[in-house]
């Protein structure tokens, strides 16, 4: 018998095994990568706490688990808890970028019944303005905008019309469903996307039976989660007053929306004045942007409509004079 046989052999007989050399090595234990608290056990239902506040509010893994120790495993105070801590690095973070310039954003444009709105929000990258966060900023400031007209009880027996300025705008309610102002959710805005951004001003229509207000975004996107609110880098409101109801007038206004975006008039004009050229300010008298051949109020006036008043947004404009001055 070999001398490896007889080793074998006598191992075998005194341990049972025939393993030559140190044992194997055993795998680790897996270890955990965080320390749960107290209210956090290893329960399904722990688990999916965690998980429900994190898809609910958007927040970090350790900043939701943060908040439900802090909480005590509360949900509803958990998810308020991180807001308050957003709103304050938000804040804090809007005081350090604060004076950087703005040139980017989004144009909104939201219709609802008799009120159309058209509001401004600017950052300082396209890219940023393409966030959904950003675009979800951009219809809190809409809806915000939308609900401050609808509170005002006017007895409309023309349309009426109204701007808001920054100042103005930051200070409406968000609404119904969340607390403060708009412009806690600007600085919440700041804090996660991280650019300075401003709510640079708003306009608003209503108007009552007889008026149209016709409309045009360039560069129109829709936003995800409101049908009815239009974003872009350029917006038009066209206030038309028509004696009928014609099938044609959502067409029509938003040719005439087109015609503003693209003309950038300073005023309606009148039927009566001279045709201008390229250099004419007055609406009715520029050439009509999609036929040149004729001027704007010599396509309007076999329409059957009147133009009575118009508002047009660029996105980012006057920041470059500001900057020149």
């Amino acid at each position: 018998m070999s001398l490896l046989r007889s080793l074998r052999f006598y191992l075998f007989a005194r341990t049972g095994s025939c393993q030559i050399g140190p044992p194997p090595l055993q795998s680790p234990q897996p270890w955990h990568t965080f320390h749960a608290g107290p209210w956090l056990s290893s329960s399904a239902s722990s688990k999916e706490l965690l998980m429900k506040l994190r898809r609910k509010t958007g927040y970090s893994f350790v900043n939701c688990k943060k908040a439900l120790e802090t909480c005590g495993g509360d949900l509803k105070q958990a998810e308020h808890w991180l807001h308050e801590q957003a709103q304050k690095e938000g804040w804090s973070k809007a005081a350090k970028l604060h004076g950087r310039k703005t040139k980017e954003g989004l144009i909104g444009l939201l219709q609802e019944e008799n009120t159309t709105v058209l509001v401004e929000v600017n950052c300082e990258t396209d890219f940023v303005s393409r966030n959904l966060k950003f675009q979800q900023l951009v219809q809190q400031v809409a809806l915000g905008t939308m609900l401050h007209c609808q509170s005002l009880n006017d007895q409309l027996s023309t349309y009426s019309k109204g701007f808001l300025n920054s100042s103005e705008l930051s200070d409406l309610p968000v609404g119904p469903e969340r607390e403060g102002s708009l412009k806690d959710q600007l600085a919440l805005a700041i804090g996660k996307l991280g650019e300075n951004m401003i709510l640079k001003r708003a306009a608003w229509v209503k108007v009552p039976a007889g008026f149209y207000v016709g409309s045009y975004v360039h560069g129109a996107t829709h936003s995800p989660s409101l049908h009815n609110l239009v974003l872009g880098k350029y917006g038009a409101l066209v206030v038309c007053e028509t004696s009928e109801c014609k099938a044609n007038l959502e067409d029509l206004g938003r040719r005439l929306g087109q015609h503003v975006v693209g003309m950038a008039p300073l005023s309606v004009g009148s039927l009566d004045d001279e045709p201008g050229g390229e250099a004419e300010t007055k609406m009715l008298s520029q050439p009509y942007l999609l036929d040149p051949s004729i001027t704007l109020g010599q396509y309007v006036q076999p329409q059957g409509v009147s133009v009575v008043d118009f508002v047009r947004f660029e996105c980012g404009e006057g920041e470059e004079a500001a900057e020149a001055e």
